[in-house]
Order: C-alpha cells, then structure tokens, then sequence
C-alpha cells in the first residue's frame, strides 16, 4: 500500500534535487569523465571500424577457416583444391589489423611490396588503343630457372577499378609468382601504367576485348607456355566475364578471381547505402576522377566532362563517362550487361574464386554461391576476415594470404590432368600487334604519359627470356 504520507515534489524542491546533484556529479574527478569520454569514442569507433581484435582474443585467435563451395562431382575440388593446404587451412590475420577496413586501407597506403621492376611491352589494338604490359620474369627473381625454358607457365594478372602494375597488392602477386618459377605479365588497363588513351574506347567493367586479345597474343607466341589468369576486384569481373563468353574455345590452363564484385548493380546499391561504404564510393570516384583528369581530352570528347567534375560517386562518374563511352543506354543497362554473375554457369576453364565474408566494399550479397556450386570448373573460397583484397598475414603483415593460395592452386592445377586444354587451332586476327617493348629494367613509375610509337619490333621473348 502507497504511504499516504508520500507527495509529488513541487518545482522548487526538484530544482535543488537537481542542484545537489549537480554538487555530487562535481566531486568526481574529471579525469573520470575524460576515462568515460574515451571509452564511448572507442566502442564507436570499434563497431564503425568493424574490429574483431576481442572476438578474436577471447577465443584464442582462432583464425578464419576456409568455407569452400563446390559441387559434389567437381574433380577440380578433389583433385586439385583437396591439395592445396593453404585452402584446407586456416587464415590468420595480423593482430593489429584486426579489420576489413584496417586491412583495406593498410593495403593501399602501406601495403609492404617487395621490389618489383617490370619490362614493358606496349601492344596497339585493332581499334588503336595502347595496352601496357608488365613482366615480372621468372629467371630474373629466382637462379633455379632457366631462362631459355620456353614452357615455363605465364600468368596474366587484370588488375582492379583504379589500379595498375604499380600497385602494392599486385607487387606481391608478380614478385611471389615469379619466385615460384612462372612468368607474370600485368596487363595494364588502358589509359593506366602512364600510357595515354589512343583511341575513342577506354576500359570498363565488362571489357574483355583486351584481356581476350593479350592471351591470344601470347597463345600463338609462346603455344608451348600453359597460360593462367588472375582477375582482382574489377578485374576479376572482367575475367569470369571472359571465361564465360568464351567457354571452351579459349586458351586459358586455369584461372582465380580474387574479390570480384559479381553483380554490379547489386554492389552499386551496396555502395550507396552503408556509411562506410559511402566513404570507399567517394574514395573510388575521386581516384576516376584523376584517372580522367590524366586522359582529359578522350573524355571530354566522347563523355560529359562536365558531369564528371562534379561526379561525387562511382554510379556518377559511370553515368557520366563509363556508359557514355561504351554506349550503354543507362547506368543499370551497364550494371547488368557488364555483371560476371550471369556468366558463371558457362565457365570451361578450372576456376577458384576467393571472396571475404567482411569485404567493405564488395557485398557477400552479390556472391552467385548457387551457380558457382552449380558448374563442376568452379571452387568458391570465402573467408570471414580478410577485407578487400588485402588478407595480411603474419605479426608483421608483410605476405598476403590470398597470393600464397592463387600460387599454390595454380601450381597444384599445373602438375594434375585438369589444365583446360585448348585443343582448336588458334588465331589472333585482328587482335592485337606488338607496338614497342623497354628494356628489361624499365620502370613503368616514371613520370609522363606514353604514347605508342609508330615502329614495329618483333616480339621480345627471345630478346629478354
């Protein structure tokens, strides 16, 4: 029973409560506050950065086990990926980087490369476009190849949206390749690696004209080199679009996507919704914004160069240029043309696929786990921690995980039965001609925009192998 004797406060006896209140909160020190300040920023700070350093700790640091995809009947998986004890593994990321957005941003602005110096190749297209290739070879890097074996393995590496053969990850892949013995070559997209744009189409998403024309090329040089692609990011999209537009017919041994985006217009939306991923959009659309601003005339001539200046995210810049270029009807138009994910069931060729569960900027939304189960060519790899194609590993985070897998996927695939073969005669009519090739220690950082010279040298494999 209430106590009758109990009585609401008037207003002047809640404003002294108030008041000694005030009086007491005033006697603890302020260092308190300053303790209590710091910790709210940093559980903030601990969920938007999506750290997992105390799941992590209390569980012993764990690792993240590999989830592999497959189908049932896949000789790929049992034979190959059954082989590989990086895939059976764990991965174990670096403490301190104990983020997808530490590791993404780690790998951009730090990334620890070894040292890498290329060889370059200029190719002129048949429509006049200037593609840059990049060699990392094999006899240069290790003193157990000979450099006359003209069936040492080549791989082709596409790199991503904004990147080239400078880039810190695609370091690690072409220096740890060709340690292992193989030859690399970056294929450049246009307009990147300093070489400016030569004719009325630059790259995009869903562009495989060139990656098409570079294996050509060096099928019907080097037919007695097993060729392999590694598609990054975008340019993992651009390789399982490849693969599957081209199914059988095609002179690719074995392949690896590392972080595609699959669904383009899925990771469009994905993009735009987040705050975090707000950011990367920004981020993305500025770093094309440069790349415009490198190749201002092509642009401002075939896309709306005043549109792109004021382009505050992909979707714009892709609105205003990307589609206007490749006369695509409208921004989805593109999006769903260019999307690897429908391409997926045509795939021939052995193929890993290798995604992080956390990947800040490419959904797991848009990942085709049903389709890639479906074709028997395909392995899905996905990870729960690893970012956007960063995966350090180690207290140093100076090797990523992801490089250490393609390299022993690709070298298990090689020594088994299971290479694709391309077993038609081969032609590369029309494709593509060797414009110029630098000398083997060329840097292809130097300052300047190339142009693609009018003379015609023969190819440099006996020159520089």
């Amino acid at each position: 029973m209430m106590d009758e004797s109990y009585c609401i406060p008037d207003s002047a006896s809640s404003s002294d409560a108030y008041w000694l209140l005030l009086q007491v909160l005033s006697l603890i020190p302020l260092w308190h506050y300053l303790l209590l300040a710091a910790f709210l920023l940093l559980s903030v700070l601990y969920n938007f950065l999506q750290l997992h350093f105390f799941q992590d700790l209390f569980s012993g640091f764990p690792g993240s086990p590999v989830l592999l995809s497959y189908n049932t009947s896949s000789q790929i998986y049992h034979a190959v990926v059954s082989q590989c004890e990086v895939l059976r593994s764990r991965y174990f990321a670096t403490p301190w980087l104990c983020s997808p957005n530490l590791q993404t941003l780690f790998l951009n602005y730090f990334g620890r490369p070894p040292l890498v110096k290329y060889a370059r190749e200029l190719f002129r297209t048949a429509d006049g476009g200037t593609i840059a290739l990049d060699w990392v070879f094999s006899s240069h890097v290790s003193d157990d190849v000979a450099s006359e074996d003209e069936s040492i393995p080549i791989v082709v590496v596409i790199p991503g949206l904004t990147s080239d053969s400078s880039s810190q990850y695609i370091k690690h892949l072409a220096y740890h390749t060709a340690k292992r013995g193989w030859n690399v070559v970056v294929c450049n997209h246009r307009g990147f690696g300093g070489v400016s744009i030569t004719s009325d189409i630059s790259y995009n998403a869903g562009w495989t004209e060139d990656v098409r024309a570079v294996v050509n090329y060096l099928h019907k040089e080097r037919s007695k080199a097993p060729l392999f692609v590694v598609g990054t990011s975008i340019g993992a999209n651009i390789l399982v679009k490849y693969l599957g537009e081209d199914g059988e017919n095609i002179p690719v041994a074995g392949a690896v996507a590392v972080c595609s985006p699959w669904d383009l217009l899925i990771e469009d939306r994905y993009l735009r919704r987040g705050r975090v991923q707000k950011i990367y959009d920004k981020a993305l659309a500025f770093a094309l914004q440069d790349y415009a601003k490198l190749h201002q005339s092509h642009f401002s001539r075939n896309a709306n160069w005043e549109g792109i200046e004021k382009s505050l995210s992909v979707r714009d810049f892709d609105d205003h240029a990307t589609r206007v270029v490749a006369k695509y009807e409208s921004v989805d138009t593109f999006y769903r043309r260019c999307s690897s994910s429908t391409y997926v069931q045509s795939v021939s060729v052995p193929l890993l696929c290798i995604n992080a569960l956390d990947d800040p900027i490419c959904t797991t939304e848009a990942i085709p786990w049903d389709e890639c189960k479906a074709n028997k060519n395909i392995v899905l790899a996905t990870l729960k921690h690893g970012g956007h194609l960063a995966f350090f590993e180690g207290l140093t985070a100076s090797h990523i995980w992801w490089v250490r897998a393609v390299n022993e996927f690709l070298g298990v695939l090689h020594s088994s039965k299971y290479m694709h073969v391309h077993e038609k005669d081969f032609s590369t009519k029309n494709s593509i001609g060797l414009v110029n090739s630098s000398s083997l220690n060329a840097n292809v950082t130097e300052d300047g925009m190339l142009t693609a010279p009018n003379n015609d040298p023969k190819t440099m494999w006996k020159k520089h192998i």
